[in-house]
This record gives structure tokens, C-alpha cells and sequence, in this order.
């Protein structure tokens, strides 16, 4: 089993969020959407297969990087987050027992041995849209088909 295959997000506390996403957009060019900022990329295995990293800014009172006293937390994306979970658990890493799942992945999070909080994340591979049929391709086949055939000589 692959553990972590890539990273899903970096996230940090700040006094004053908003500002903050203004100085990043202004200087760096990072813009904020709807939950925070999504860099796009490639898979390096199959480049047909699109990932994400999340980067957010969080306030600095927030109790979502509890019980860690860090002012940041990473999210890893893995493969099996049920099977690391439990090889963790035999390994003796410190698991909190809270899950999340969300249509776009599932989510655990763990303490490293300073007292880090880290996110892991299983995405889930968005269902493969069924392609729209060409209407040209399908006159094509029905000319070829038996029954049209039959048809066409009625007539």
C-alpha cells in the first residue's frame, strides 16, 4: 500500500484572514475562491487524472488544528485511508477518531510526535461523465443496421 501519495493542503492561522488573502493576491497572485485557493495539477502516473492542493487561510482563534498548538496543518493525500489508518493505529500514532466524508473525499487526522495535527485525505475520483453520442455516428449506424435496410427497400 502506497501511505501518502502527494500533498492535499497547507493551511495556517492568521489574525486577520481577509487581509491576508488581499496580501497574497496583491503581491503573489494568489486568489481566493469560494473555500480558499486550489492549485490544479497533473498526475505524474496518469495525466489524464487532474489533482488538487488546497491552500487556506484560517483565523487565528480556530479550533479546527485542535489539539495542536501549531499554527499550521498539513493535508496528505493517500490511497487507503482505512488501511494506513489501521497501520498507524499498529505503529502506535496518535489517531483521532473523528472522520468526515465529503463527495469529494474522506477525510482522518493524526498527531505527529511534537504534537503536529496532519490531515489525511482519500480523495474520491469523480465519476467518469458518460460521453454524449455523436447524432451523426448514430444515423451512420442506423442506415448500416438490418432493420433500416428492410425499411429502406419498403419504401
Amino acid at each position: 500500500m502506497r501511505r501518502v501519495t502527494g500533498l492535499g493542503g497547507v493551511f495556517f492561522k492568521t489574525s486577520d484572514p481577509q487581509k491576508m488573502y488581499e496580501w497574497y493576491d496583491r503581491h503573489l497572485g494568489i486568489k481566493k475562491g469560494e473555500h480558499g485557493v486550489s492549485f490544479l495539477w497533473r498526475d505524474a502516473e496518469d495525466t489524464k487524472k487532474i489533482g488538487m492542493t488546497a491552500w487556506a487561510l484560517f483565523p487565528r482563534d480556530t479550533k479546527y488544528f485542535d489539539p495542536s498548538r501549531a499554527n499550521f496543518m498539513l493535508n496528505y493525500r493517500v490511497e487507503d485511508l482505512d488501511a494506513l489508518l489501521e497501520a498507524l493505529r499498529k505503529e502506535g500514532v496518535q489517531i483521532d477518531p473523528k472522520r468526515e466524508d465529503y463527495d469529494y473525499g474522506r477525510f482522518a487526522w493524526i498527531m505527529d510526535p511534537e504534537g503536529n495535527r496532519i490531515e489525511l485525505w482519500q480523495p474520491i475520483e469523480p465519476a467518469a461523465k458518460p460521453k454524449k453520442a455523436d447524432p451523426s455516428s448514430q444515423r451512420k449506424v442506423a442506415k448500416k443496421s438490418p432493420q433500416a435496410k428492410k425499411a429502406r427497400k419498403k419504401s
